[in-house]
């Protein structure tokens, strides 16, 4: 629901601001709406709490076009980051760690934060080797991004899904 406009603002008297911005005073609402009818015009109410009630002589119609315009040209020009998720294993080797770096890289590239993964389950051995090996892979991986991106934050040390979050360098 918009603003008050014409016959439906209900005050007796009105301060009006011209089409062009200039005060034309304080004058009873029939007054304003007459003037803002011979100009061919709208009379629509600004701020309603103010003593007298701000009221504007405007093309309401043009004025909603122009917001409406101008919201989409905000809505085009902002980029959204998506977050996309690398998966590696706990002992990955080096020549697949790298594949899964140029996908970061690629990513990295777009503007977009990665998310590096590593899932930790299985029989008790894996997972006591894996703790200690898993915070060296995740520190060799930041080793090697190197300026491309910057690690932004890690995962809880009892989670079962261990990952670190990596956003692009601006």
């Amino acid at each position: 629901m918009g603003p008050r406009m014409n016959e439906k603002i209900f005050a007796k008297s009105v301060q009006v601001i011209s089409q062009d911005g200039q005060n034309l005073g304080t004058m009873d609402t029939s007054a304003a709406l007459n003037m803002a009818y011979d100009m061919g015009l709208d009379l629509v109410e600004i701020n309603a709490s103010a003593t007298p009630v701000l009221v504007k002589i405007m093309d309401y119609g043009k004025y909603k076009y122009e917001q409406k315009k101008r919201a989409s040209e905000a809505r085009k020009k902002q980029k959204s980051i998506e977050i996309k998720d690398v998966w590696v294993k706990p002992f990955i080797e080096e020549n697949d760690l790298n594949i899964k770096l140029k996908k970061v890289f690629e990513f990295l590239g777009e503007g977009n934060k990665v998310k590096i993964s590593v899932m930790t389950k299985g029989n008790k051995k894996v997972l006591a080797r894996g703790r200690d090996s898993i915070q060296g892979l995740f520190e060799h991986i930041v080793e090697l991004i190197g300026d491309k991106g910057t690690l932004e934050s890690k995962s809880k040390p009892d989670d079962r899904t261990k990952s670190i979050m990596i956003a692009p360098t601006k």
